[in-house]
């Protein structure tokens, strides 16, 4: 298959394109930058220049290919309006990536991420939450599956709170930079919210499966660790740092601050089950000691 690929050179994208292309794929990729492109040409893949804004280099490149993987989210996280920008953004190359490919029947696989549901794990049938801070990338992805019924294979893989690879990634890594920046190793609330993870290798293979083999308007989660508690998290980042570990404002997040707060456990076992994916690399709390100062 020859896949086209945004976002390839991301924690979750960099596994993913090695992954599809180890596995017999070809894979074309948008490089925003020259050093994206240089990563990407290393690893085996062909590159188109551009950014996600381009909506017309979206559409053409996801036309003449067999299948899309979209992964590409903006940088900035700084603030509330930032944030919205990039949804926003994101959403506008859903939807021109998904209208390449009506009527085609081939595959566009996006990302998204676990749902919460309190007082238990969430599971692949529950539905994303459109409101809050990332609600809008719920509503996108929505409408990119509602394209099932004219002809894109479209689905989504969701991912959990923390993607990690080598100590790094996800809400974990903000936890570790924010740390650095404030001296102290803090978890929101008491700590004993629950987050899911997955390193950032099983992550890939499950998109390689999805993209392969997964029907029309599905939804699938990319859970290894279905909820380590936060506090746990800040102690290993505490000592790997040499910093005390402590309660912090939700606000020394920035606007991630209320998902922070949030207890939200989340389960993959319909995902396994139907898709024979078994995770095999590290945990969130073995991978969190390669922490380096």
């Amino acid at each position: 298959m020859h896949v086209f690929v945004t976002g390839g050179t991301g924690t979750i994208g960099s596994p993913v394109v090695d992954e599809l292309i180890g596995n017999g794929h070809t894979v074309v990729a948008l490089a925003r930058s020259e050093s994206s492109a240089q990563a990407l040409d290393r690893a085996g893949a062909t590159t188109v220049r551009g950014e996600l804004a381009d909506l017309d280099l979206l559409r053409k490149t996801a036309a003449s290919a067999d299948g899309v993987v979209s992964l590409a989210f903006g940088r900035d996280y700084s603030s509330a309006d930032a944030l919205t920008a990039g949804i926003a953004e994101e959403g506008a190359a859903l939807a021109a990536l998904g209208e390449a490919l009506i009527g085609s029947d081939r595959p566009l696989v996006t990302v998204s991420g676990t749902p919460w549901v309190p007082g238990r794990a969430s599971t692949e049938t529950d539905p994303l939450p459109t409101e809050g801070p990332v609600g809008g990338r719920a509503v996108s992805v929505n409408a990119l599956l509602a394209l099932a019924s004219r002809g894109v294979r479209a689905s989504a893989v969701r991912m959990p709170r923390t993607v990690h690879n080598d100590g790094q990634g996800g809400f974990a890594g903000l936890l570790t930079q924010a740390a650095r920046r404030t001296g102290v190793a803090g978890y929101p609330g008491d700590g004993t919210q629950r987050w899911p993870a997955v390193h950032a290798l099983d992550a890939a293979v499950l998109f390689r499966l999805v993209l392969e083999t997964a029907p029309a308007g599905t939804a699938w989660h990319a859970v290894a660790d279905e909820g380590d508690a936060v506090r746990d998290m800040a102690a290993i980042i505490g000592r790997r740092l040499g910093l005390p570990v402590e309660s912090v404002p939700d606000d020394t997040f920035g606007p991630f601050g209320p998902i922070f707060a949030m207890d939200q456990p989340s389960s993959a076992a319909h995902t396994r089950h139907a898709l024979g994916w078994e995770p095999t690399h590290p945990a969130l709390l073995a991978d969190l000691e390669n922490i380096r100062l």
